[in-house]
């Protein structure tokens, strides 16, 4: 008798998030090179036109809900029928039919996955009606899930503060995507985004927990004479974060922002970066920090439960404010030596994490279930 675990693969069709897209898709691949002797994986996807995007080569057959994408959301919120069905199902974020179901006698599991905490300890930073969302789907999880997975320990004890799921909580990382590497095109590709060479790396928002505030204040004292890239700025937020670069008196010309950008894109710009700079204090998967590391980048970051459980000594981490976090960016740029070291240092910390490995241990929390 075969096995089958069902995956959603939402994001696959209608992704919210490009990381979160990522995820479902490395998680899949990792599953179906890892299935167990007599099992398969089956995809889940929402109601919608044929999706080569959801091909995924070794998926044992695609199986399509009765809504599409925001129906169906909006449908397991209240928990009603969507025809995804029952049986072994993994979700790689919180969209799953958390719904009553018998373990035990059906063999019916339901597995979800929460990547941010950022509704819940930042709504402020969020749309009103992601908060809600995901709110209300946690609230079906305490009461249905079998188990919730967070990509860290630290993040597994904020979840339990939050939220009575006792010893259903389980940690497993993800990773940088598979095979991620500078593309042979670097150059070209980073003069078609219009930026220089040799630059201090930034990612993320003017949101007050991206803290680009304290990054660029770090990097003003530390390495003015540098260009800056910022990667991953919200839509028209470029003339904040400019004003947060004034304020740390990076001067206008030595400022490149840009917004989301692709896999190669951002493998290019990592190609370039003397360092990445890492000033969040999210309590959420780092996954500029996890390309990084990947990449042998030097990393500087900022010290919080997150940060320090994924970097360890992949990295320097030093106190978030401006000061430390300039110190530290001082150290890591005091010569090429200096440099080098920590490019080391950063590859070695990032082999540590694959997505075959997260994808054995889904496999692992499902048999243990």
């Amino acid at each position: 008798m075969t096995a089958t675990l069902r995956v959603m693969l939402d994001q696959l069709v209608a992704p919210t998030e490009p990381d979160l897209e990522t995820a479902a898709r490395e998680l899949t691949r990792g599953l179906i090179a890892g299935a167990p002797a007599g099992c398969e994986v089956e995809g889940i996807a929402p109601a919608g036109p044929p999706d080569r995007s959801v091909a995924i080569p070794g998926l044992a057959r695609l199986r399509r809900a009765a809504l599409a994408r925001r129906e169906l959301a909006a449908a397991l919120q209240l928990g009603v029928a969507t025809g995804v069905g029952a049986g072994m199902i993994h979700s790689p974020t919180l969209l799953a039919p958390l719904v009553r179901h018998d373990r035990v006698h059906d063999n019916d599991q339901t597995v979800v996955t929460i990547w941010d905490l950022g509704p819940w300890e930042a709504p402020g930073e969020w749309p009103k009606s992601v908060v809600s969302w995901n709110r209300a789907m946690l609230k079906r999880a305490v009461k249905h899930a079998d188990a919730v997975v967070v990509p860290t320990h630290s993040m597994a004890q904020r979840l339990g503060e939050l939220a009575a799921f006792g010893e259903r909580i389980r940690v497993i990382a993800g990773a940088a995507p598979t095979g991620l590497a500078v593309p042979t095109d670097e150059v070209g590709r980073r003069r078609a985004l219009d930026l220089p060479e040799g630059f201090v790396l930034l990612a993320g928002r003017a949101a007050p927990t991206d803290a680009l505030a304290q990054g660029l204040a770090a990097v003003g004292r530390a390495a003015a004479d540098l260009p800056v890239v910022v990667i991953g700025a919200g839509e028209g937020e470029e003339p904040a974060i400019a004003d947060l670069a004034a304020a740390a008196g990076i001067p206008e010309r030595s400022l490149h922002v840009r917004g989301a950008l692709g896999r190669e894109d951002r493998a290019a710009v990592f190609g370039a970066a003397v360092t990445f700079v890492a000033p969040a204090h999210r309590t959420a998967f780092p996954w500029r920090v996890l390309e990084a590391l990947a990449l042998g980048v030097p990393v500087v970051a900022a010290s919080s439960p997150v940060h320090d459980e994924l970097i360890v000594d992949g990295g320097i981490l030093a106190d978030g404010q401006p000061d430390a976090l300039g110190d530290a960016l001082s150290r890591a740029l005091a010569s090429t030596a200096s440099v080098d070291r920590l490019g080391v240092l950063a590859a070695d910390r990032g082999r540590a994490f694959s997505w075959r490995e997260s994808a054995d241990r889904v496999w692992q929390l499902h048999a243990d279930l």
